[in-house]
């Protein structure tokens, strides 16, 4: 298997199943050219895995999204969720590290703590939602209201 391009378009039903691989780039970028063949070969060896490219020249949003400040960066996730995000150009050897690692998850303690880390946010967002919503000023900032 090649790999793909990924959009922001297509991101969301790309990643909902199985494993997936998402590597940000761009042309310019010395060390994403150094990848690009470490990526492509392990995109050959394991047909299992969607191995997909995010040009973050053309893909804008769908960076802006990840929040990515440094390129390459690797992006893995199994089943929906992400488990694993890095910049940095990755030797061949690491990249099949990470594949195997990725593989051996136990997926049902992965979904409950990912489960967690959700609710865990939400109630933080609302914890600092609720001083504003009753005209409380968070902090003692007088420029924060």
């Amino acid at each position: 298997m090649t790999t793909q391009a990924l959009t922001l378009e297509t991101h969301d039903e790309t990643v909902k199943d199985g494993i997936v691989l998402i590597d940000f780039w761009a042309d310019w970028c010395g060390p994403c050219k150094q990848f690009a063949p470490v990526f492509e070969q392990a995109s050959e060896t394991h047909g299992d895995i969607t191995f997909t490219k995010v040009d973050t020249e053309d893909q804008q949003q769908l960076a802006a999204r990840y929040g990515i400040t440094s390129i390459p960066t690797l992006v893995a996730y199994r089943d929906g969720i992400p488990v694993f995000g890095q910049p940095g150009a990755l030797p061949a050897p690491a990249l099949e590290q990470l594949i195997e690692q990725v593989r051996a998850l136990d997926m049902d303690q992965v979904k409950q703590q990912y489960a967690q880390a959700l609710e865990a946010e939400r109630a933080k967002q609302q914890a600092q939602a609720a001083p504003q919503a009753r005209g409380v000023r968070a902090g003692t900032d007088p420029a924060a209201f």
